[in-house]
């Protein structure tokens, strides 16, 4: 494991019982060089949407937590946001959570047809998505899954 992904994994253990705490539910964390710092950012979300104040008072409670575990020890900006109406999808109970919308799917290799799709996510069913296209059912397997993210819709 490299030192960036020891410290997604140790931000992650931080964050998410601040979260249930508020009833908000954890999508993803980035941390990544930018500039000079690095950027640390957490995307989240709650059935019927995040506001600007979930948004302060997660900053400021996990700034707290991250503080008192000295995580990480150089510079780096936090980010709390939702992960918006294009999020991207990487678990499974992302794409669970998005049965009946429009979303685009990239493939690591030809698989069902293609490696590039798009349609509404109907299930997830055993390690595969089923995704409604235009004139066909594809069945994707998650493990062969390279880019995921909803569409927006009009």
């Amino acid at each position: 494991m490299t030192p960036q992904e020891e410290i997604v994994e140790r931000v992650t253990c931080a964050v998410e019982p601040i979260l249930r705490e508020s009833g908000l539910e954890l999508v993803d964390v980035e941390f990544r060089p930018a500039g000079k710092r690095w950027l640390l950012r957490i995307y989240m979300e709650r059935q019927g949407g995040v506001t600007i104040g979930d948004c302060e008072w997660v900053s400021r409670e996990l700034g707290r937590a991250l503080d008192v575990e000295d995580i990480i020890d150089h510079p780096y900006v936090l980010e709390v946001s939702s992960p918006g109406l294009t999020r991207t999808l990487k678990k499974r109970a992302d794409f669970e959570r998005s049965k009946g919308k429009i979303c685009r799917i990239v493939t690591a290799s030809a698989t069902a047809g293609g490696n590039e799709f798009r349609g509404g996510i109907i299930a997830v069913t055993g390690d595969e998505v089923e995704v409604q296209g235009e004139r066909d059912v594809y069945r994707i397997p998650l493990g062969e899954i390279k880019k995921a993210h909803l569409e927006f819709e009009l």
